[in-house]
């Protein structure tokens, strides 16, 4: 397999297929080692992150150019990417052995009542390319932490830095058979399915995760699911900074491309303001720097998948047949970037409201009040994150709780804490990342009667 980078297009690194073959042996190799694994001390375990959290930064040059490199990103977000790698691993290293210790919870006459967290055993991971390091922490951190074995497939567009990830978790003194990199494309992920797992794990499309799921379910084992989104944010009428409102709804829709399963891809705004912010918005976006990757005055860099580019011009065309107007963009530049895109008067009748989009394509529409906002926040498959610019916080606080997300932000838009859980509702995912719900993902509770 060759790893061609959307940066220069040059050949960064040859990379070997994990022949299906040899994933059975992998999976054996994993299984006697975890056994080891599972019973070195915690606080053993906790140590090897928080040494892989140091490595992170001490080597954060090399590895953010590398991640620019393999999928385009620009550097500066490469760079903040590595730094909140290693900052994404402190609520483990800080919470995990509190929260896997035996846990006396209740005292019934003579009978304790104790619980235990034991790992579930050899999980797959099959990670994604737009944020590789920040994806593969919500799942191979807490899943090695609970004792667990990982085979962990990184996306065919970024397997070098799948290799980086490997070679300093191994540095910071996880066990090579521990910790494993299974190469390949869809076909390593679908024989994947077939080994007998303890627990999968998913970052991607909608489409590909009801795949896993259907074909997993009869095994009965643990998965998490982090699928896409269409993720909206409403404007309010009472806003006092509309300027802040149109900077951070700008950061939501166009970071990294807007290649996040957490963009902003819809934007409402309450007609008495509506004006005033679009004109904002579209100001900014202008001002927007596009450009070589490697410049860190660049804000928007390389399409990681030029096949995707067709697929933004379908939205977009579909748009504006149907009556929306081009603020700004619509178009590709010299095969390898797309501009920064917005249009308006666009309504729920096209893809560009309802399908997810995961480019640098965002559309407005003005909104009469609360009420018709919030029903057509809510008018999607998906439920990953909502936003809400709001001055009186209990209006806020209201709004988002009528929308069917898993994560509502007041004030601010694509962020992602490991303190709180980070879980889809409707078509954007099934089960819980980040936070204790995340840690005990990876555990088999175990109940205890002691007399």
């Amino acid at each position: 397999m060759s790893a061609n980078g959307p940066a220069t297009e040059d050949l960064i690194k040859e990379v070997e297929f994990t022949h299906t073959n040899a994933l059975m042996e992998k999976y054996i190799e994993a299984h006697s080692a975890q056994s080891k694994w599972k019973r070195i001390p915690l606080e053993s375990r906790i140590e090897c992150i928080k040494d892989f959290a140091a490595l992170l930064l001490e080597n954060k040059e090399e590895l953010s150019t590398e991640l620019t490199l393999e999928v385009g990103k620009p550097i500066t977000q490469s760079i903040s990417e590595i730094e909140g790698a290693a900052s994404k691993c402190d609520f483990f290293i800080l919470n995990s052995e509190d929260l896997l210790k035996r846990q006396k919870l209740n005292q019934d006459g003579a009978t304790e009542e104790i619980i235990d967290y034991d790992p579930l055993g050899v999980i797959g991971h099959i990670s994604a390319w737009n944020y590789p390091y920040l994806v593969g922490i919500n799942i191979f951190v807490p899943a090695l932490i609970a004792g667990n074995a990982v085979l962990y497939k990184p996306s065919e567009h970024c397997p070098k830095v799948g290799d980086s990830i490997a070679r300093l978790l191994w540095q910071a003194g996880v066990p090579k058979e521990v910790f494993q990199v299974l190469h390949g494309d869809h076909k390593c992920g679908q024989a994947m399915l077939h080994l007998p797992l303890d627990g999968y794990f998913f970052t991607g499309s909608n489409a590909v995760g009801k795949k896993i799921a259907s074909a997993v379910a009869p095994k009965l084992v643990p998965m998490i699911l982090e699928l896409g989104g269409k993720d909206p944010l409403y404007v309010t009428n009472d806003l006092s900074n509309v300027d802040n409102a149109a900077e951070q709804a700008l950061d939501g829709a166009f970071y990294n491309n807007g290649q996040s399963c957490c963009s902003v891809e819809r934007i409402y705004v309450h007609e008495d303001i509506y004006h005033e912010f679009r004109d904002k918005f579209i100001q900014k976006v202008s001002e927007l720097s596009i450009g070589d990757p490697l410049n860190p005055c660049t804000y928007i860099g390389k399409v990681t998948r030029k096949a995707h580019m067709s697929y933004l011009e379908e939205q977009i065309q579909d748009a504006l047949s149907k009556g929306a107007k081009l603020e700004c963009g619509g178009k590709r530049i010299d095969e390898d970037y797309f501009e920064p895109t917005v249009l308006t008067n666009v309504t729920h009748d096209m893809k560009l409201m309802q399908e997810e989009t995961f480019g640098p394509v965002i559309g407005i529409q003005k909104v009469i009040s609360d009420a018709q906002a919030i029903e057509l926040m809510n008018d999607t498959e998906y439920g990953l994150t909502s936003s809400v610019f709001c001055s009186d916080r209990l209006r806020g606080e209201r709004i988002l709780k009528e929308i069917n997300s898993g994560t509502g932000y007041l004030n601010c838009a694509d962020r992602v804490s490991s303190y709180l859980p980070w879980a889809g509702r409707k078509g954007s995912g099934l089960g819980c990342a980040l936070s204790k719900h995340g840690l005990y993902a990876f555990c088999a509770p175990k109940g205890y009667h002691l007399r």
